[in-house]
């Protein structure tokens, strides 16, 4: 019924936590698809061990390969109705499939969406793509990452994740859904993100982590967001327009906050681009106080 996907790397003292938060679940009619992507520890080789004790588990061993790459891997041999994704470093609760498997039927749904121990609400809701879609960009009760979400395998059909790029999870996650008719959502936390300095994503909570690189990438995915989601839903540009104003203001204000002067030359770049455009960002109804605060502080 159920694919679980998990891309692995160098992830040694980590990964048995992760597979056996799977294979420990209350819910059973799952495969689970281990990546190995090129790991140089002795990572590949565990899930190769608890492979050999459980026939759910399937291992594969690729060349080493962005994360996209990887978990496109995965998505290739994938056989269930439904798929999720797990991160190595994390875990998830016993009840976690099950808790998702119930939820996405019961409401008829085509993405299932719990909480994290991090961003948990004891919250029901049931939304279309476009309202999915803004509480996404909102971030507040789930964010860009692919594990803490279910959803049927139809959706993926058309779509894989970039294999140009680090951050794979904030080019696709907006495109998955779109795609949904329905998506229903319960915030109890049923996952886990393991927070630590190897994270992919690590500076989304350390931000003296960000640089150039990082933000330029971050910068462009947002921008094609803004144009692809603003064709889709045209009704909702000036909503997607704010969203991507609001990152490059808050990027602004860290930039010049935590002097990284790695980042002076985009953070200049952005404050032009804010120019030409403040006075409709001032005037969205959307806008929050301290962004307002920060545009009348850099953006003149």
């Amino acid at each position: 019924m159920i694919s679980v996907i998990m891309l692995t790397y160098n992830r040694e003292r980590l990964v048995p936590r992760a597979i056996e938060s799977i294979l420990n679940q209350t819910y059973q009619d799952f495969e689970f698809l281990i990546v190995d992507n090129g790991s140089t520890d002795k990572s590949g080789k565990i899930a190769d061990t608890y492979a050999r004790q459980d026939t759910r588990i399937r291992v594969i061993h690729r060349e080493r390969g962005n994360i996209g790459a990887g978990r496109n891997t995965g998505l290739d041999t994938a056989r269930g109705a439904y798929i999720t994704f797990l991160d190595d470093d994390d875990w998830a609760e016993p009840d976690f499939l099950e808790f998702l498997v119930e939820l996405l039927e019961e409401n008829a749904a085509d993405v299932a969406i719990c909480g994290a121990a991090d961003k948990a609400f004891d919250e029901r809701q049931v939304m279309t793509a476009e309202e999915a879609l803004v509480a996404l960009m909102w971030r507040k009760k789930y964010n860009m990452a692919f594990p803490t979400k279910l959803f049927r395998r139809e959706l993926m059909e058309h779509l894989r994740f970039p294999e140009e790029g680090t951050y794979d999870d904030i080019a696709l996650m907006y495109k998955l859904l779109a795609g949904a008719k329905r998506v229903a959502y319960h915030g109890l936390p049923k996952y886990t993100f393991y927070r630590h300095e190897g994270n992919n994503s690590a500076w989304t909570t350390d931000h003296s982590l960000l640089n150039a690189a990082t933000l330029s990438e971050y910068l462009e995915t947002y921008r094609l967001r803004t144009a692809w989601l603003s064709g889709l839903f045209p009704d909702s540009t000036a909503v997607w327009r704010y969203f991507e104003w609001s990152f490059m203001i808050s990027m602004v204000e860290k930039v010049t906050r935590l002097e990284l002067m790695d980042c002076y030359g985009l953070r200049d770049v952005l404050i032009a681009e804010l120019q030409e455009n403040r006075e409709a960002f001032l005037s969205c109804p959307e806008i929050l106080d301290f962004e307002r605060e920060w545009v009348e502080k850099y953006v003149q």
